[in-house]
């Protein structure tokens, strides 16, 4: 489909925007699921981030770490639909042309870090499935059973700092994102975030 417009398709904007937000909510709750203690009460009932805000219930007992780590899970493989939903919507649609007040450098920046994101997005889900297919535990969907672990820890270690690593390449990525549309809409005050917007 050939596009005409400066923007880019409503689609590709919620796309967009949803994976961000998803993004962002994966990287708040890895970092607060590594602070659990492993030795802890079972439980059915819990207060998502102890903020008082939400009780998720599940089907049966199980410890707060064992809880946020199958919801990482489960958003980790919910993200990786909508990427590839992205991905696919990309391939179909193409994208609005850069704006032509760009400069070349700016033009080689947006391309090769829009290109690592996409790699990153799809890398990184791919590296926590391995990981968490050569762990203890099944991998489960929001309590339904996928795929049973193989319990190989060297595997699983392999892919565990690969995950960890790789998810910091992406927060740096993501921020230089951010910098630059925050440059262009405060500094040079041009339609660049017009174009990813409803």
């Amino acid at each position: 489909m050939i596009q005409t417009s400066t923007r880019y398709t409503k689609t590709a904007v919620i796309l967009h925007w949803l994976i961000a937000i998803f993004l962002v909510g994966m990287f708040i709750l890895g970092w607060f699921m590594t602070e659990i203690p492993k030795e802890a009460p079972k439980q059915t009932a819990f207060d998502l981030f102890d903020l008082g805000i939400y009780s998720w219930q599940v089907a049966q007992e199980i410890t707060p770490r064992a809880f946020y780590f199958n919801l990482h899970k489960s958003l980790g493989l919910t993200i990786f639909a909508l990427i590839a939903i992205r991905i696919l919507w990309r391939i179909a649609h193409k994208p609005p042309a850069l704006l032509t007040s760009y400069s070349a450098l700016e033009r080689k920046l947006a391309t090769g870090t829009h290109h690592l994101l996409y790699t990153l997005m799809v890398v990184i889900p791919l590296t926590g499935l391995v990981m968490s297919i050569y762990g203890k535990y099944s991998v489960n969907w929001f309590g339904i059973e996928l795929i049973k672990g193989a319990d190989n820890k060297g595997i699983r270690d392999i892919f565990e700092s690969t995950h960890e690593l790789l998810g910091i390449v992406l927060l740096a990525f993501v921020a230089l994102h951010v910098a630059g549309a925050l440059k262009h809409k405060l500094i040079d005050k041009d339609e660049t975030l017009k174009r990813m917007s409803l």
